[in-house]
């Protein structure tokens, strides 16, 4: 466990502790998540190689807990709720148990057609649809140019539609909306 750093910007955080949790508390309205975001101020306080020249440090922490509160606002936006997750888990009367059947065979199929797949297509193929990484970035990512990542998913697609034999229809470029 490393011990905290002795900069002025914590020892100015330390002896406005108090104050800067009552204002804290006031804005978010919430003890809780005043003395979170706080936890983690500190934290960033003290990990801060450097402190940079400020003119109202005071305001600088201060700004730095609402950061660090809108993030995590945002965080918690993405998950799901209590209801949410009730709805999900409850299984509906009318399930069918041969659609069940078949639906994890096709998928055991589509995963057998990912797996004939030469690597770099399958993992291209994986990045585009589960990671739903950009083209660019995926482009990046193998050293290859966007039109080559379009190609190789293209062919991914075609292939795996083959083997559950099903329809592809392209839903960009010319002939759109059109089964190939």
């Amino acid at each position: 466990m490393s011990t905290p750093r002795d900069t002025a910007l914590a020892r100015l955080f330390l002896n406005s502790y108090d104050a800067l949790r009552l204002r804290l508390r006031r804005r978010l309205g919430s003890e809780d998540l005043a003395n979170d975001v706080l936890h983690e101020t500190y934290l960033r306080v003290d990990r801060m190689d450097t402190t940079p020249v400020l003119h109202k440090p005071d305001a600088y922490l201060y700004r730095m807990a609402l950061n660090i509160a809108a993030d995590r606002r945002a965080a918690d936006a993405r998950l799901l709720t209590g209801e949410e997750i009730d709805a999900l888990l409850q299984v509906s009367e009318d399930q069918d148990p041969a659609r069940i059947v078949g639906g994890q065979k096709e998928l055991q199929s589509l995963l057998g057609a990912l797996y004939e797949l030469p690597s770099r297509r399958r993992r291209i193929f994986i990045a585009a649809r589960l990671e739903e990484a950009p083209h660019l970035e995926i482009a990046e990512r193998f050293g290859i140019s966007t039109r080559m990542v379009e190609k190789e998913l293209k062919a991914a697609l075609t292939h795996c539609a083959h083997r559950l034999e099903r329809k592809v229809i392209q839903r960009f470029g010319p002939g759109a909306g059109k089964p190939s």
